[in-house]
């Protein structure tokens, strides 16, 4: 058999590795889950069993996923992209149906499926990740001004219809994840600052279309911070709720019988979902809190291990932007629990409960196994180019 013979065989060979840190991020994932449903079992047991079985459908769908070849993610992802803005388009028509689209507390974000609701601004999460890798995969794309505006461009509507059902929390994803792909494809440093700056104006000009209960969260968070305390039974009052429950908690918890007596008495608004943090601050304190941070983070190793071992720039800029979606998700959520944050309604990936949210965080995980479990063939094409002779 030729050399050549051999070597073409290689390249479409869909070799893996056994040891790899995807391994990181399933491991990670796998406690996170756990942790969440210890958690949502000190409050509302009968959606613990629930979130037992979503996760376990999260997990076949993960395992199910990474074996998908990157070629085939690549070649659906503008598909994914503009189906999933179609469907955040399809939740703002006024005249659907209650039943296919039923606003809770004035949010549409829900698609009536039958056996579920599905929220198509987690999915798009996923194919804005898988668009945009396939976008800055090329030179000409990363290392032009022309290319960076249209990535730019690509990451603007969806946070824009997001916003309209309203879901500024999701919406605020898009900006790091954009940022963290532009880099490592190696965009140039006077680009990456005039797109910063484009974002931020693109941001700024979103303001006006914030709902006044949004507007509200942000002036709670503001006169917090300042130690006015007029907004803690009205638009701050989650938020109150929240860092009184983490501070009750102190170094080891409180226990669980405790920290349902306390639960109930403190009526501590969607404690299950977007505030479930507090909850595990309360009943394992600082410590349960400090564990959960130590589990993200070696999950972010893992992604990025993923993202170190390609020369491929498709999946390495995929683990970078997913690795960074779950990161952004935990700080934000995290940050408004403990009251750094304006409350935006945002999820603890793994942890809070629900549907959507989990299933569509153990795709990102199946991903980034996937993605850390293949080794790239000898014959693939160069990676990044980091440096440009007249860059700067």
């Amino acid at each position: 058999m030729s050399l050549r013979t051999k070597a073409t065989r290689q390249l479409h060979l869909s070799a893996t590795r056994n040891l790899h840190a995807g391994w990181l991020v399933v491991f990670a994932a796998l406690l996170l889950s756990l942790f969440g449903v210890e958690a949502i079992d000190t409050t509302r047991p009968a959606l613990a069993i629930r979130q037992m079985q979503l996760g376990a459908i999260g997990i076949v769908a993960a395992f199910a996923v990474a074996f998908i070849p990157h070629r085939r993610l690549r070649q659906s992802s503008w598909w994914l992209y503009t189906g999933g803005l179609l469907l955040l388009l399809f939740l703002l028509i006024p005249f659907v149906p209650d039943f296919i689209v039923h606003p809770r507390n004035g949010a549409r974000r829900w698609i009536n499926v039958g056996v579920t609701d599905f929220q198509p601004s987690e999915l798009l999460k996923i194919a804005f990740v898988l668009a945009l890798a396939s976008h800055l995969r090329y030179k000409e794309q990363y290392r032009s001004f022309g290319g960076l505006v249209v990535a730019l461009c690509v990451a603007l509507p969806p946070m824009f219809f997001i916003l309209l059902e309203p879901d500024l929390g999701t919406a605020m994803l898009f900006i790091p994840a954009l940022i963290a792909m532009l880099i490592t494809a190696g965009a140039k440093y006077k680009h990456l600052l005039s797109i910063a700056l484009l974002a931020l104006v693109a941001a700024g000009s979103m303001y006006p279309i914030l709902r006044p209960h949004q507007i509200a969260r942000i002036d709670a968070l503001i006169a917090q911070i300042q130690g006015d305390d007029r907004y803690e039974q009205t638009s701050g009052y989650q938020g109150a709720r929240a860092m009184t429950l983490i501070g009750a908690g102190q170094l080891t918890g409180v226990g669980k019988v405790e920290a349902e007596q306390l639960l109930r008495a403190n009526h501590l608004p969607e404690e299950h979902n977007d505030m479930v943090f507090a909850v595990i601050g309360l009943r394992w304190g600082m410590f349960g809190a400090l564990g959960t941070w130590v589990l993200y983070m070696v999950l972010g190793l893992g992604g990025i291990g993923a993202s170190l071992g390609c020369k491929d720039p498709f999946p390495r800029l995929v683990a970078v932007g997913l690795t960074t979606m779950l990161l952004s998700q935990m700080i934000i959520n995290t940050a408004m629990v403990i009251g750094l944050a304006p409350i935006t309604g945002l999820t603890l990936p793994f942890i809070s409960a629900g549907g959507s949210s989990l299933v569509v965080a153990w795709l990102m995980a199946g991903i980034l196994f996937g993605i850390a479990m293949r080794r790239d063939p000898v014959m693939t094409r160069e990676g990044f180019s980091f440096t440009d002779e007249g860059t700067m």
